[in-house]
Protein backbone atom coordinates (compact mmCIF):
# COMPACT_ATOMS: atom_id res chain seq x y z
CA UNK A 1 0.00 0.00 0.00
CA UNK A 2 2.82 2.39 0.88
CA UNK A 3 4.58 1.63 -2.39
CA UNK A 4 1.38 2.33 -4.29
CA UNK A 5 0.85 5.67 -2.55
CA UNK A 6 4.48 6.59 -3.16
CA UNK A 7 4.13 5.76 -6.85
CA UNK A 8 0.95 7.86 -7.11
CA UNK A 9 2.65 10.84 -5.46
CA UNK A 10 5.72 10.56 -7.69
CA UNK A 11 3.72 10.11 -10.90
CA UNK A 12 0.63 12.26 -10.48
CA UNK A 13 0.25 12.93 -14.21
CA UNK A 14 0.35 9.22 -15.05
CA UNK A 15 -2.18 8.43 -12.31
CA UNK A 16 -4.59 11.17 -13.38
CA UNK A 17 -4.59 10.36 -17.08
CA UNK A 18 -4.48 6.63 -16.36
CA UNK A 19 -7.74 6.96 -14.41
CA UNK A 20 -9.29 8.98 -17.25
CA UNK A 21 -8.21 6.35 -19.78
CA UNK A 22 -9.74 3.58 -17.67
CA UNK A 23 -12.98 5.56 -17.40
CA UNK A 24 -13.08 5.99 -21.18
CA UNK A 25 -12.61 2.26 -21.70
CA UNK A 26 -15.26 1.47 -19.08
CA UNK A 27 -17.66 3.88 -20.80
CA UNK A 28 -17.20 1.92 -24.03
CA UNK A 29 -17.68 -1.43 -22.28
CA UNK A 30 -20.76 -0.35 -20.36
CA UNK A 31 -22.29 1.73 -23.15
CA UNK A 32 -25.75 0.08 -22.79
CA UNK A 33 -25.86 1.12 -19.13
CA UNK A 34 -24.72 4.71 -19.75
CA UNK A 35 -27.22 5.19 -22.57
CA UNK A 36 -30.14 3.70 -20.67
CA UNK A 37 -30.67 1.04 -23.30
CA UNK A 38 -31.15 3.50 -26.18
CA UNK A 39 -30.36 1.88 -29.53
CA UNK A 40 -27.76 4.02 -31.40
CA UNK A 41 -28.93 2.59 -34.73
CA UNK A 42 -32.65 3.18 -34.25
CA UNK A 43 -34.10 6.52 -35.30
CA UNK A 44 -37.37 8.27 -35.96
CA UNK A 45 -37.76 10.79 -38.77
CA UNK A 46 -40.31 12.68 -36.66
CA UNK A 47 -37.45 13.46 -34.22
CA UNK A 48 -34.83 14.31 -36.86
CA UNK A 49 -32.38 17.17 -36.17
CA UNK A 50 -33.77 17.97 -32.73
CA UNK A 51 -31.60 20.30 -30.68
CA UNK A 52 -30.16 19.11 -27.35
CA UNK A 53 -32.93 18.70 -24.77
CA UNK A 54 -33.87 16.59 -21.75
CA UNK A 55 -35.07 13.81 -24.04
CA UNK A 56 -31.88 13.90 -26.16
CA UNK A 57 -29.09 15.63 -24.26
CA UNK A 58 -26.82 15.78 -27.35
CA UNK A 59 -29.69 16.21 -29.80
CA UNK A 60 -30.53 13.92 -32.72
CA UNK A 61 -29.13 13.46 -36.21
CA UNK A 62 -30.88 13.68 -39.59
CA UNK A 63 -32.25 10.15 -39.11
CA UNK A 64 -33.61 10.93 -35.64
CA UNK A 65 -30.98 8.83 -33.88
CA UNK A 66 -29.82 9.87 -30.42
CA UNK A 67 -26.37 11.44 -30.74
CA UNK A 68 -25.45 10.82 -27.09
CA UNK A 69 -25.99 7.08 -27.57
CA UNK A 70 -24.02 7.14 -30.82
CA UNK A 71 -21.11 9.00 -29.22
CA UNK A 72 -20.93 6.53 -26.32
CA UNK A 73 -21.22 3.50 -28.58
CA UNK A 74 -18.79 5.15 -30.98
CA UNK A 75 -16.10 4.76 -28.33
CA UNK A 76 -16.27 1.00 -28.93
CA UNK A 77 -15.48 1.24 -32.64
CA UNK A 78 -12.89 4.00 -32.23
CA UNK A 79 -11.00 2.46 -29.31
CA UNK A 80 -11.10 -1.10 -30.66
CA UNK A 81 -9.79 -0.07 -34.07
CA UNK A 82 -7.15 2.22 -32.54
CA UNK A 83 -5.78 -0.42 -30.16
CA UNK A 84 -5.89 -2.94 -32.99
CA UNK A 85 -3.80 -0.66 -35.21
CA UNK A 86 -1.24 0.04 -32.47
CA UNK A 87 -0.85 -3.65 -31.59
CA UNK A 88 -0.47 -4.69 -35.23
CA UNK A 89 2.08 -2.04 -36.19
CA UNK A 90 3.96 -2.82 -32.97
CA UNK A 91 4.12 -6.55 -33.77
CA UNK A 92 4.86 -6.23 -37.49
CA UNK A 93 7.41 -3.43 -37.10
CA UNK A 94 9.17 -5.04 -34.15
CA UNK A 95 9.52 -8.45 -35.82
CA UNK A 96 10.79 -6.98 -39.10
CA UNK A 97 13.19 -4.60 -37.34
CA UNK A 98 14.65 -7.21 -34.98
CA UNK A 99 15.21 -9.67 -37.84
CA UNK A 100 16.78 -7.02 -40.07
CA UNK A 101 19.06 -5.74 -37.32
CA UNK A 102 20.19 -9.18 -36.15
CA UNK A 103 20.89 -10.86 -39.49
CA UNK A 104 22.11 -7.80 -41.41
CA UNK A 105 23.44 -8.27 -44.91
CA UNK A 106 20.97 -9.15 -47.66
CA UNK A 107 18.09 -9.65 -45.20
CA UNK A 108 18.60 -6.18 -43.77
CA UNK A 109 18.97 -4.62 -47.22
CA UNK A 110 15.75 -6.17 -48.58
CA UNK A 111 13.61 -5.37 -45.55
CA UNK A 112 14.87 -1.81 -45.20
CA UNK A 113 14.44 -1.09 -48.93
CA UNK A 114 10.81 -2.15 -48.57
CA UNK A 115 10.53 0.23 -45.62
CA UNK A 116 12.16 2.99 -47.68
CA UNK A 117 9.59 2.50 -50.45
CA UNK A 118 6.77 2.86 -47.94
CA UNK A 119 8.35 6.01 -46.51
CA UNK A 120 8.66 7.56 -49.97
CA UNK A 121 4.92 8.32 -50.00
CA UNK A 122 3.04 10.69 -47.67
CA UNK A 123 1.53 8.48 -44.97
CA UNK A 124 -2.11 9.52 -45.09
CA UNK A 125 -2.14 9.69 -48.90
CA UNK A 126 -0.83 6.12 -49.13
CA UNK A 127 -3.33 4.96 -46.52
CA UNK A 128 -6.14 6.57 -48.54
CA UNK A 129 -4.93 4.80 -51.68
CA UNK A 130 -4.76 1.40 -49.97
CA UNK A 131 -8.15 1.86 -48.30
CA UNK A 132 -9.66 3.07 -51.58
CA UNK A 133 -8.42 0.00 -53.46
CA UNK A 134 -9.61 -2.44 -50.78
CA UNK A 135 -12.96 -0.74 -50.16
CA UNK A 136 -14.50 1.19 -47.30
CA UNK A 137 -14.62 -0.66 -43.97
CA UNK A 138 -13.01 -0.44 -40.54
CA UNK A 139 -10.99 -3.59 -41.23
CA UNK A 140 -9.57 -2.22 -44.46
CA UNK A 141 -8.83 1.13 -42.79
CA UNK A 142 -6.85 -0.72 -40.11
CA UNK A 143 -4.92 -2.67 -42.75
CA UNK A 144 -4.16 0.54 -44.66
CA UNK A 145 -2.83 2.35 -41.58
CA UNK A 146 -0.75 -0.67 -40.51
CA UNK A 147 0.74 -0.93 -44.01
CA UNK A 148 1.88 2.69 -43.76
CA UNK A 149 3.07 2.96 -40.15
CA UNK A 150 4.97 -0.27 -39.42
CA UNK A 151 8.15 1.20 -40.92
CA UNK A 152 8.81 3.52 -37.97
CA UNK A 153 8.85 0.61 -35.55
CA UNK A 154 10.95 -1.51 -37.88
CA UNK A 155 13.65 1.15 -38.19
CA UNK A 156 13.62 1.82 -34.45
CA UNK A 157 13.88 -1.88 -33.55
CA UNK A 158 16.65 -2.38 -36.14
CA UNK A 159 18.76 0.45 -34.73
CA UNK A 160 18.34 -0.80 -31.17
CA UNK A 161 19.30 -4.37 -32.10
CA UNK A 162 22.34 -3.26 -34.09
CA UNK A 163 23.68 -1.49 -30.99
CA UNK A 164 24.10 -4.76 -29.12
CA UNK A 165 24.49 -7.27 -31.97
CA UNK A 166 28.31 -7.14 -31.84
CA UNK A 167 28.66 -6.93 -28.06
CA UNK A 168 30.99 -9.44 -26.41
CA UNK A 169 28.28 -11.21 -24.42
CA UNK A 170 26.22 -11.71 -27.58
CA UNK A 171 29.24 -13.19 -29.38
CA UNK A 172 29.93 -15.41 -26.38
CA UNK A 173 26.35 -16.69 -26.40
CA UNK A 174 26.65 -17.56 -30.10
CA UNK A 175 30.00 -19.33 -29.56
CA UNK A 176 28.52 -21.44 -26.75
CA UNK A 177 25.87 -22.77 -29.12
CA UNK A 178 22.86 -20.54 -28.55
CA UNK A 179 20.35 -20.89 -31.37
CA UNK A 180 18.94 -17.98 -33.37
CA UNK A 181 15.43 -18.06 -31.82
CA UNK A 182 16.98 -17.97 -28.34
CA UNK A 183 19.24 -15.08 -29.29
CA UNK A 184 16.34 -13.10 -30.67
CA UNK A 185 14.07 -13.69 -27.68
CA UNK A 186 16.74 -13.55 -24.96
CA UNK A 187 18.91 -10.65 -26.07
CA UNK A 188 17.58 -8.76 -29.08
CA UNK A 189 13.87 -8.32 -28.34
CA UNK A 190 14.23 -7.40 -24.62
CA UNK A 191 16.74 -4.70 -25.58
CA UNK A 192 14.31 -3.10 -28.03
CA UNK A 193 11.06 -3.69 -26.17
CA UNK A 194 11.02 -0.77 -23.66
CA UNK A 195 11.60 1.88 -26.34
CA UNK A 196 9.04 0.25 -28.65
CA UNK A 197 6.45 0.19 -25.85
CA UNK A 198 7.04 3.89 -25.19
CA UNK A 199 6.59 4.62 -28.90
CA UNK A 200 3.38 2.58 -29.05
CA UNK A 201 1.95 4.34 -26.00
CA UNK A 202 2.58 7.77 -27.52
CA UNK A 203 1.11 6.69 -30.87
CA UNK A 204 -2.39 5.84 -29.60
CA UNK A 205 -3.73 9.36 -30.07
CA UNK A 206 -2.19 9.75 -33.51
CA UNK A 207 -3.60 6.42 -34.72
CA UNK A 208 -7.06 7.39 -33.49
CA UNK A 209 -6.87 10.60 -35.53
CA UNK A 210 -5.81 8.65 -38.63
CA UNK A 211 -8.72 6.22 -38.30
CA UNK A 212 -11.13 9.10 -37.73
CA UNK A 213 -9.68 10.86 -40.79
CA UNK A 214 -10.23 7.81 -43.01
CA UNK A 215 -13.79 7.41 -41.74
CA UNK A 216 -14.45 11.13 -42.23
CA UNK A 217 -13.30 10.85 -45.85
CA UNK A 218 -15.49 7.81 -46.45
CA UNK A 219 -12.80 5.11 -46.38
CA UNK A 220 -13.50 3.75 -42.90
CA UNK A 221 -16.68 2.90 -41.04
CA UNK A 222 -19.78 2.14 -43.07
CA UNK A 223 -23.24 3.51 -42.22
CA UNK A 224 -24.97 3.18 -39.85
CA UNK A 225 -21.98 2.26 -37.63
CA UNK A 226 -21.55 4.77 -34.78
CA UNK A 227 -17.93 5.84 -35.26
CA UNK A 228 -16.68 9.31 -34.40
CA UNK A 229 -14.96 10.09 -37.70
CA UNK A 230 -17.96 8.93 -39.72
CA UNK A 231 -20.28 10.93 -37.44
CA UNK A 232 -18.28 14.06 -38.27
CA UNK A 233 -18.77 13.29 -41.94
CA UNK A 234 -22.52 12.91 -41.42
CA UNK A 235 -22.74 16.21 -39.56
CA UNK A 236 -20.76 18.17 -42.14
CA UNK A 237 -23.81 18.70 -44.36
CA UNK A 238 -25.80 20.09 -41.42
CA UNK A 239 -22.98 22.11 -39.85
CA UNK A 240 -24.95 25.37 -39.85
CA UNK A 241 -28.47 24.08 -39.17
CA UNK A 242 -27.50 21.37 -36.66
CA UNK A 243 -23.96 22.04 -35.36
CA UNK A 244 -24.41 19.56 -32.49
CA UNK A 245 -24.04 16.72 -35.01
CA UNK A 246 -20.35 17.63 -35.39
CA UNK A 247 -19.72 19.23 -32.00
CA UNK A 248 -20.07 16.19 -29.75
CA UNK A 249 -18.20 13.62 -31.86
CA UNK A 250 -15.47 16.22 -32.35
CA UNK A 251 -15.21 16.84 -28.62
CA UNK A 252 -15.09 13.09 -27.98
CA UNK A 253 -12.15 12.70 -30.38
CA UNK A 254 -10.38 15.73 -28.89
CA UNK A 255 -10.81 14.55 -25.30
CA UNK A 256 -9.76 10.95 -25.91
CA UNK A 257 -6.74 11.91 -28.03
CA UNK A 258 -5.52 14.38 -25.39
CA UNK A 259 -5.94 11.81 -22.60
CA UNK A 260 -4.02 9.08 -24.42
CA UNK A 261 -1.32 11.47 -25.62
CA UNK A 262 -0.71 12.69 -22.09
CA UNK A 263 -0.82 9.11 -20.78
CA UNK A 264 1.76 8.11 -23.39
CA UNK A 265 4.02 10.98 -22.35
CA UNK A 266 3.70 9.89 -18.73
CA UNK A 267 4.62 6.30 -19.59
CA UNK A 268 7.64 7.57 -21.50
CA UNK A 269 8.78 9.57 -18.47
CA UNK A 270 8.41 6.53 -16.23
CA UNK A 271 10.09 3.95 -18.48
CA UNK A 272 12.78 6.27 -19.84
CA UNK A 273 14.33 8.33 -17.02
CA UNK A 274 16.78 9.89 -19.50
CA UNK A 275 13.87 11.86 -20.98
CA UNK A 276 13.51 13.88 -17.79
Amino acid sequence: MKKTLKFVKEHKQFTFFGILAILIILAAVFAPVLTGGVDPLKGSLTEALEAPSKAHIFGTDKMGRDIYARVIYGARASLTSTFGVVVLIFLVGSVVGVIAGYFGGAVDAVLMRIADMMLAFPGLVLALAVAGIMGASIRNAIIAIVAVNWTKYARLARSLVMKIRDRDYVSAAIVTGSKTPYMLLRYMLPNALPTLIITAATDVGGMMLEIAALSFLGFGAKPPTPEWGYMLNEGRACMQSAPWMMLYPGLAIFFVVVVFNMLGDSIRDILDPRAE
